[in-house]
């Protein structure tokens, strides 16, 4: 009332009788108003007033009893992304004392309940609080632990001002697990964790890469462990792709890409789990004849110009592979240093988010609307690799 609010409540929101005759009255008052409104989550719901975390946003209910009531949710067997990086966490734990977690209310979504229990001295849940998870973070760095930030990408950009002046600014050595990269379905446009690689590449002494398949996290959380200075792991709200490498698994090393397959006709690079699509789009293109590469990056920053750049100058199509906004993501990360390096680029197609904001839906159904899905990428391929055949041919 200081401020000049006027001061209304609490009145009960589930009254709705109530609530609808107070905020008509309400309408014809001058000035600021605050009305206070309380209100009991999961409330009409038993299941969800018993278990408000769980029905947050759970999964798609498997089934309606006869009288209407919840029976189950429905559930999958399948180990996800996000279970590998939080098992691998917590076997760390177990091996260092200097390694700890901090998270902000996303202790259930990061699946680190059983870290919380094994290593309460080193677990940390600020609350819906970013920014001061980060800077927390950093003190701890600077103090000589280990400290793992696991918060879902498009939550961390509240702490953008943090992870510029507190990490990068020192290059602290703080590792950010960025659980929900990329589009994560019906939780939409709010939840979709697009942003991050424009936002972390950017800051000088950030390391930032992604796995392409399960087999790549668990190694990457061990370089990033072992890592001088910030570093962040982009990893998607997903089931695990375990793709099948002709010549074995290569070690995950600072700034190399593992190359796959090389390809006469182009190549797909693949940052992050999309790695899983361009194989299965070049399987398409190979039925056509056509002998499409696919490397997985790994890194975009720092981005592995030799191989990149032997691609590109060798190859006659180039297609970049992101989950994540194509303004300003990876594959603009590949033109620019391209054009440093004094490298023709024309032969190089961006794929990735379009430069607008993506609804709801499920993840594979939107990947095949925005063209991210193993046709579209063959699709694309075939659009785009049209003008650079007949380009060469001429020449």
């Amino acid at each position: 009332e200081e401020l000049g609010f006027r001061y209304f409540g609490p009145v009960d929101g589930h009254d709705l009788t109530s609530l609808r005759r107070i905020l008509r009255d309400l309408k014809s008052q001058k000035g600021p108003i605050l009305l206070h409104v309380f209100t009991n989550k999961g409330h009409g719901v038993k299941e969800a007033a018993e278990d408000p975390v769980t029905y947050h946003t759970p999964p798609v209910f498997a089934e309606l009893g006869p009288d209407g009531a919840i029976v189950s949710l429905k559930k999958s067997s399948s180990k996800a992304y996000t279970d590998v990086m939080s098992a691998a966490i917590h076997e760390a734990m177990g091996k260092d004392p200097k390694v700890a977690v901090l998270t902000a209310a996303m202790c259930q979504g990061n699946k680190l309940e059983a870290i919380r229990t094994d290593f309460p001295e080193r677990f940390f849940d600020v609350g819906i609080c970013e920014s001061h998870a980060v800077a927390f973070a950093a003190g701890m760095a600077k103090g000589g632990m280990k400290p793992i930030v696991d918060i879902y990408s498009t939550f961390l950009q509240r702490s953008f001002d943090q992870i510029f002046q507190e990490v990068c600014l020192q290059n602290l050595p703080v590792i950010f697990a960025m659980d929900r990269a990329g589009l994560t379905g019906p939780e939409g446009p709010t939840h979709h964790g697009v942003f991050d690689i424009p936002y972390m590449r950017m800051f000088p002494n950030m390391t930032s890469l992604a796995p392409g398949d399960e087999k790549d996290l668990v190694p990457m959380l061990a370089l990033a462990l072992e890592h001088p200075g910030p570093i962040s792991i982009r990893y998607p709200k997903t089931n695990l792709d375990a793709i099948d490498r002709p010549n074995g698994f290569q070690p995950v090393e600072l700034g190399k890409a593992e190359v796959i397959e090389w390809g006469a006709d182009g190549c797909f690079i693949a940052f992050g789990t999309l790695l899983a699509n361009c194989l299965a789009a070049a399987r398409l293109l190979a039925d056509e004849g056509i002998h499409v590469g696919v490397i997985n990056a790994r890194f975009v920053k720092p981005l592995d110009r030799e191989t990149i750049f032997r691609a590109i100058e060798t190859l006659p199509f180039v297609a970049t592979v992101e989950e994540g906004t194509i303004e300003g993501g990876f594959g603009s990360a590949v033109l620019e240093a391209a054009n440093a390096a004094g490298l023709d680029a024309r032969n190089v197609v961006r794929l990735g988010l379009p430069d607008r904001f993506i609804e709801h839906g499920d993840r594979h159904e939107l990947l095949a609307d925005v063209g991210l899905d193993p046709e579209g990428l063959a699709n694309a391929f075939r659009r785009h690799r049209e003008p650079a055949a007949r380009e060469v041919t001429t020449a």
